[in-house]
């Protein structure tokens, strides 16, 4: 199903690519793995091999998706942390060997998939001379903006160091890559990418999560946001009321009785993001909905002000990072359907 994925797009086109797409130089293999993946360290399993590597790439917003194998038998570790990145290894034909407990090691093969967030917990493979792999490289942090829209929580390290196999042939997760590779087109990107990128990144990321916290034993109802204190979960519930005209993070601390030292490392914890990047994310989306109910003598701007803020570039910039589209055509997407 995904043997001609970032080869052809739907029409049979050939899919265009940016620079060299294979490549028998180690140098050059590697600098295409560090600007795809992230820095690790890789180890031919052989005397003086020469890689005869398929190096071929395409974005779905913030997901970078590659096509790629190293042509050798290859072992992998060292991956840098600091990257922040989670990577989905697909299998497309040969065989994988992953770390997957300290203990223990998964293989995969076609059709099947392996899970890893590297900004969490360690991880080494080994691939066979055949494999080829369809690849997702996901920043940790979009991870957990979706599970926070989706579930109401970030979920914690008893999701995040847990190393996954999972999907195969006929599978959905394998049939949602087929979707998202086809809706690639010949140039190389996806068609209506701000509206059609958003969605399927959003797909992407939520049937991940599913699949990754049914292997790791988590709940995603309400596992990890029952453990958090009480005084996240009341700091939460704060924030969220009054986002439009929010108190500082010092006086929700003073409130609930705890220090700002305190109320941080407990977002950190059992959430993975800081009380600022909670309370920016409530300002957002109530932005965000006020724009939707617009009435119809308001502006941007005018809605913007009554949310408090000043820099209307700043907040411009900082809402179509987030939401893929300026404030402005929010606004008139909502008027155009009344």
């Amino acid at each position: 199903m995904l043997d001609k994925a970032l080869l052809y797009d739907m029409a049979g086109r050939p899919i265009v690519q940016h620079g060299r797409t294979t490549s028998q130089d180690w140098d050059e293999v590697q600098d295409f793995c560090r600007r795809v993946y992230m820095p690790y360290r890789v180890r031919p399993l052989g005397h003086l091999l020469n890689p005869d590597a398929t190096m071929r790439r395409a974005n779905i917003r913030r997901i970078t998706l590659t096509r790629f194998s190293y042509g050798v038998p290859i072992h992998l570790d060292e991956f840098d942390p600091a990257a922040g990145n989670i990577l989905v290894l697909n299998t497309l034909r040969g065989a994988l060997r992953h770390k997957y407990t300290a203990e223990a090691d998964a293989m995969t093969g076609p059709g099947e998939s392996f899970v890893v967030d590297c900004s969490r917990t360690e991880y080494w493979l080994d691939g066979d001379a055949e494999h080829m792999q369809l690849n997702l490289t996901i920043p940790h942090d979009v991870m957990a903006e979706v599970a926070h829209r989706w579930f109401g929580f970030i979920p914690d390290d008893r999701l995040w160091t847990r190393r996954v196999a999972f999907g195969g042939d006929g599978s959905r997760w394998q049939a949602l890559l087929n979707y998202a590779c086809q809706s690639i087109q010949a140039n190389g990107q996806v068609a209506d990418n701000g509206i059609m990128g958003r969605h399927l990144e959003e797909l992407i990321c939520a049937e991940l999560l599913m699949l990754w916290a049914q292997g790791a034993g988590v709940s995603l109802k309400d596992g990890a946001r029952s453990a958090a204190p009480h005084y996240v979960r009341e700091a939460e519930a704060i924030m969220t009321e009054m986002a439009q005209d929010p108190p500082t993070i010092g006086e929700i601390a003073s409130r609930l009785g705890v220090s700002v030292r305190t109320l941080s490392g407990g977002f950190r914890q059992f959430r993975g993001i800081s009380p600022r990047d909670f309370l920016r994310e409530r300002r957002l989306e109530g932005l965000r909905n006020a724009l939707r109910n617009a009435r119809p003598e308001e502006t941007v701007t005018s809605i913007a002000a009554e949310w408090g803020y000043v820099n209307f570039g700043a907040m411009a910039g900082t809402y179509r990072e987030r939401f893929g589209e300026l404030p402005s055509q929010t606004l008139a997407f909502a008027r155009s359907r009344h």
